[in-house]
């Protein structure tokens, strides 16, 4: 009884953590959208309420409001990723929906970190050129695993097989061929159930495989006897006929 009232509290529970989620972001937003305009105002003293404030004040209502701003803007963006990945995966399915969500938190962050640049009065046009820099170093050290994430997105979106079909992989980099079946596409591996244990293939080597479904068991020929007689009449196995003659 102790178990079911546990697994029941348990389920309760991940339904308000579910439901709460959305208006977690909103609020979250909602705040973020605030401290900005706040950290906004207390910079320029634009506001009224900034008059009577001396100077120091106002420079601390800026950083603090901005550092808020940040704070508030993350939590919106990763929670409407994940909200976002609960409405799409019964729909699409895992891995689309995981697509779905990297894109928001990507492009969330990314709005969040620059408006946050913007709050603290930072030169974004010399970030952009130190990060394009960055990006082209960053780009050749990962070069295999952003390999790996475009291939996925490639195998997303192409879809030459979906999740539980079983197919027969052939490259030279796998070894030859594998037979299995798709247990999962995720951004940067393939996982399948080769009958025994699951393995996890990068989508770089997925997609310069050949990709097929596994051919049927071929048909059993008659059997043929291991000493190679024929077993036809008149064969090895038999005595030959005599030739007609006197007796």
């Amino acid at each position: 009884m102790q178990n079911g009232r546990q697994i029941d509290l348990s389920e309760q529970v991940e339904r308000v953590k579910r439901k709460t989620r959305p208006w977690k972001a909103i609020i979250a937003l909602l705040f973020a959208i605030a401290a900005a305009v706040i950290s906004d105002q207390a910079r320029y003293d634009s506001a009224p309420i900034f008059s009577a404030t001396s100077h120091l004040a106002d420079r601390f209502i800026w950083a603090a409001m901005a550092v808020a701003f940040f704070i508030f803007g993350s939590v919106a963006t990763y929670s409407l990723a994940g909200k976002v990945r609960e409405l799409l995966q019964p729909r699409t399915g895992t891995a689309h929906a995981a697509v779905a969500g990297y894109i928001i938190l990507i492009v969330g962050a990314f709005a969040t970190l620059v408006i946050t640049l913007e709050l603290f009065a930072v030169p974004i046009g010399q970030l952009v050129l130190g990060g394009a820099l960055t990006t082209v170093f960053v780009g050749i050290a990962a070069q295999q695993a952003l390999g790996n994430v475009f291939a996925g997105m490639v195998l997303l979106f192409a879809r030459p097989f979906q999740v539980g079909d079983a197919v027969r992989l052939q490259a030279g980099a796998l070894g030859g061929t594998l037979d299995g079946i798709v247990t999962d596409i995720g951004i940067t591996y393939v996982r399948f159930d080769t009958g025994g244990s699951v393995m996890s293939i990068p989508n770089s080597q997925v997609l310069n495989a050949v990709v097929g479904p596994i051919p049927p068991p071929e048909d059993e020929d008659s059997p043929v006897t291991p000493d190679g007689r024929s077993g036809t009449p008149g064969g090895p196995e038999h005595s030959q006929p005599r030739p007609g003659g006197p007796a």
